[in-house]
């Protein structure tokens, strides 16, 4: 009676024009006066806010979105992306759907996240399953699986959207899913039924600490070699090239103090390198350098190379 119909009071105007609310009598009726007689209802106009949901509608295009698609929802979106190789664990798994989603059926026993067991290869007895934080459906077409505070080891991940089985996902119309994937969004094969699934990787890029030569530049060349360098280095500790400290520290026992070992590899707090930087308890003479000290951010460099092995 509405979309497409010429009004009974202006014969030119149509009382549902789609896409063009500003030409639909059924607005300027509802706006007041329109053409002929006065504002409708009767009874009282109408909240603006709600005529502006008519005039979304008819914006849209009036479509008669009563009727529901006897073709399966399918997977359109996916976050991260099929075959995505990450450097850090995602915090959320999004789904996208070219429909609405009976929410009811988006949960645990539909959406999952395992993990490979570390060999990249699933159905093989060592999978593991990984727990959300939660699994909710945010808007009437997405569902999120929320990882926050779920550790992701670096691992191989396959994120399952079932659509076989006792609980499947599906749309309003109770479509199951179309999930089958061929490496090309949306998922699907054209009939209802088949589980979605993708694969994404995460592998942390390893943190390679300070080298031996960085330190030989930045600490040992121009604030120790001056007095531990030369023809007679101070304490008979030569530290003027990066070979020579590598040589004269690691696992060298302290020519000033009994039983201590200059670096004790993968102990900072032990070797007493670093005893004699920070000025710590117990120490034989004074901080080292003499005449000033090593700024701590600077000592913490050499730490950090004592703790990954001391290498050449």
């Amino acid at each position: 009676m509405l979309v497409g119909i010429a009004s009974s009071q202006d014969a030119g105007t149509l009382r549902v024009n789609p896409g063009n609310p500003d030409l639909s009598y059924l607005i300027q009726k509802l706006e007041g006066p329109g053409a002929a007689g006065g504002q409708m209802p009767p009874s009282g106009p109408l909240p603006q806010a709600d005529i502006d949901v008519i005039r979304q509608w008819i914006t849209d295009g009036a479509i008669d979105d009563r009727i529901v698609p006897d073709i399966p929802i399918r997977v359109s979106s996916l976050s991260p992306m099929p075959g995505a190789s990450l450097t850090a664990a995602p915090t959320q798994i999004i789904a996208g759907f070219d429909r609405d989603l009976d929410a009811t059926t988006v949960n645990v026993s539909t959406f999952i996240l395992e993990a490979s067991g570390g060999d990249m290869i699933f159905g093989n007895g060592n999978d593991v399953a990984i727990t959300a934080a939660s699994i909710s459906v945010p808007s009437p077409a997405t569902a999120v699986f929320d990882l926050t505070g779920v550790t992701l080891a670096d691992d191989t991940y396959r994120m399952s959207l079932l659509g076989n089985g006792g609980s499947v996902i599906m749309d309003l119309g109770a479509n199951a899913l179309d999930g089958e994937f061929a490496g090309a969004l949306p998922s699907g094969d054209g009939t209802a039924g088949g589980d979605f699934q993708a694969q994404f990787s995460v592998a942390t890029p390893v943190v390679i600490g300070p080298t031996l030569d960085q330190i030989q530049a930045v600490i040992f060349s121009p604030v120790c070699a001056s007095c531990h360098g030369g023809a007679i280095p101070s304490a008979g500790l030569d530290l003027s090239d990066a070979d020579t400290s590598h040589a004269a520290l690691v696992g060298i026992p302290s020519s000033q103090k009994a039983g201590a070992t200059l670096v004790v590899v993968m102990d900072p707090d032990n070797s007493y390198l670093i005893q004699k930087l920070e000025d710590a308890a117990g120490i034989v003479g004074v901080q080292m350098p003499i005449g000033g000290t090593v700024a701590q951010s600077d000592i913490d460099q050499i730490r950090q190379w004592i703790t990954d092995n001391a290498l050449r």
